[in-house]
């Protein structure tokens, strides 16, 4: 019952390579079904899913950094009882820590039931000290992403646009996702995203393809039992 975290730079593979290795091992990918799980059991309502990633979090501006602000998060339904004991749902606004707590609590969850394939999320944190997980980190240069996230970006819209304008964009696309996730990681977990020291193997995607990156991985996981633990741990490389 092993379970595979992933993180990646955007515009890597990283989301390509998970859907492959969940087909690939038959596991399950961690969405937000198992958020609302949790989300039901604390009595929000299960319309209103709450997923709080380093895919919604947005860099804080200077100030907001400098004062320690914790900005509302998401605003959600809680249903409550009314003096009547009538169901009754009320209109809310989640804090970061709140929401994140949903996250982390959806992961333990899914780390319980085995069998998950976690993107994101600070999963390479959450279980860095449980057994029978594996922790991957899938990154490629710069400029290999700028050219992955331009055919994206072409083929989702259907149009042309000039390249110098395309490579502009995908750039600061790039940019801005990869320093929202680092923020989101040094600021909840304390820890640098990118460290080498929190995953068990690192891949480079402009050296292996998708398909290739995403077996590595799989026959890993077969061997999942036989990781080390943390306490005197080794770090693999490919």
């Amino acid at each position: 019952m092993a379970v595979i975290t992933i993180s990646r730079q955007y515009a890597s593979g990283g989301d390509e390579i998970a859907r492959r290795v969940s087909e690939l091992l038959g596991y399950q990918l961690f969405d937000k079904r198992q958020i609302a799980r949790v989300a039901r059991e604390v009595g929000l309502s299960e319309q209103e899913i709450i997923d709080y990633s380093e895919d919604q979090f947005k860099v804080r501006g200077f100030f907001d950094r400098l004062l320690g602000r914790s900005q509302p998060a998401v605003q959600t339904r809680v249903w409550k009882e009314s003096a009547k004991g009538e169901r009754v749902a009320e209109e809310t606004q989640l804090s970061e820590e709140t929401a994140l707590t949903l996250v982390q609590q959806a992961v333990l969850k899914a780390y319980e039931m085995g069998n998950f394939i976690i993107v994101g999320r600070g999963g390479q944190v959450i279980l860095k000290d449980k057994p029978g997980v594996l922790h991957v980190r899938i990154e490629s240069p710069l400029e290999y992403r700028i050219q992955f996230l331009k055919e994206q970006i072409r083929q989702a819209r259907q149009e042309y646009l000039a390249d110098l304008r395309l490579r502009r964009e995908a750039q600061d696309i790039i940019l801005e996702r990869d320093a929202a996730s680092a923020e989101y990681i040094r600021r909840f977990y304390h820890v640098e995203w990118d460290s080498p020291y929190l995953y068990h193997v690192i891949f480079n995607t402009a050296r292996l393809t998708i398909e290739q990156t995403a077996r590595f991985i799989a026959r890993l996981a077969a061997e999942i039992d036989e990781l080390k633990t943390p306490e005197g741990a080794q770090v693999a490389s490919a």
